[in-house]
């Protein structure tokens, strides 16, 4: 089902947080989501109604959740409630178990529809135009990993399981760092921008994150410029020009600068032109679909550019003491 964010969702500012995801926080609201999308894929549940795990209906599907779910746990029943249905106690250990326990049962549940679902061909229906397709599976990991980017939480479901985005070795060593060197009030005006990329990313808005992405790498080259008192045209210059101005200023040490003289293309061509070519332009006759990975790939570019120029800034100012 796709994904309507209200006024209030839309216009909602981060919180003053260094990374862009939360780990241990399941907020209500998203518990709640996730039992709708099970509630889309396992079918409604219907008490007093016949359970056959061989052939299983709404609830028998319910019930092999229930039973795979607490077998992995060692127990028998979910929070001492051993007189509910096994629906009402998913339900209930979604709604009220901690959050690494939710977890570990959202990570059982997509397991069990990814894999034992996509082998029912109940599943498995044909799309005009489409060819076959898993109408329902795929929609609901779909709906399930933009709800996680939604709420900051920083899981994604990949590969069958749930995958904590600080195990991704882009993130903890280059995103993180970077929104974490952004907390220096001299870089706000960046540090709005590159939050506001990600937020724009969560939100599936991929045009705005990449394009907030790039002002998030002008604004981080401005602000060393203005600290340092370099001339640059505010107004005009873009980031190819704001590059060299750096560059001319030996920000990266003359002795370097031989070994690095691919830096300058690859500051000036990388993000500007994932920019350039997806979202600054008109898009004539057809809309231009961003995928996913792109925008992933403009924050990720964004990220280490912004890394460097920061780094290599403390560099020369000790440089110069």
């Amino acid at each position: 089902m796709p994904v309507f964010r209200l006024l209030s969702q839309r216009r909602r500012r981060p919180a003053d947080n260094p990374d862009v995801y939360q780990y241990d926080v399941l907020p209500d609201a998203f518990r709640r989501q996730v039992i709708y999308i099970l509630g889309d894929v396992l079918g409604a549940y219907r008490p007093g109604r016949y359970t056959s795990l061989s052939v299983p209906s709404a609830n028998g599907r319910w019930e092999m959740l229930f039973l795979r779910y607490a077998r992995e746990k060692g127990v028998f029943d979910l929070e001492g409630n051993s007189g509910m249905t096994p629906y009402e106690q998913c339900i209930r250990h979604i709604q009220g178990a901690p959050a690494e326990e939710v977890l570990d049962f959202i990570d059982c549940a997509f397991h069990f529809i990814n894999e034992d679902l996509r082998r029912d061909p109940e599943y498995l229906v044909q799309v005009p135009g489409r060819g076959f397709a898993y109408v329902k599976i795929d929609p609901a990991i779909d709906e399930l990993n933009q709800r996680f980017r939604e709420h900051r939480i920083g899981y994604q479901f990949e590969n069958g399981g749930l995958i904590k985005q600080t195990d991704q070795y882009v993130h903890e060593e280059i995103v993180l760092p970077a929104l974490t060197l952004l907390t220096n009030p001299q870089f706000r005006g960046a540090q709005e921008e590159f939050l506001s990329a990600h937020r724009h990313y969560r939100e599936q808005r991929y045009k705005e994150a990449i394009s907030d992405a790039l002002k998030a790498f002008e604004s981080t080259m401005k602000s060393i410029l203005d600290e340092q008192n370099w001339a640059y045209d505010r107004t005009r210059d873009t980031a190819s020009r704001l590059v060299q101005v750096l560059l001319e200023h030996e920000l990266i040490p003359s002795m370097l600068q031989s070994q690095f003289a691919q830096l300058r293309g690859l500051l000036e061509s990388g993000l500007p032109t994932v920019r350039n070519r997806t979202s600054d332009h008109g898009q004539g006759t057809e809309p231009v679909t961003i995928p996913n990975y792109m925008a992933a790939y403009a924050l990720h570019l964004a990220a280490a550019n912004i890394v460097f120029l920061v780094q290599a800034d403390e560099a020369y100012k000790q440089r110069s003491r």
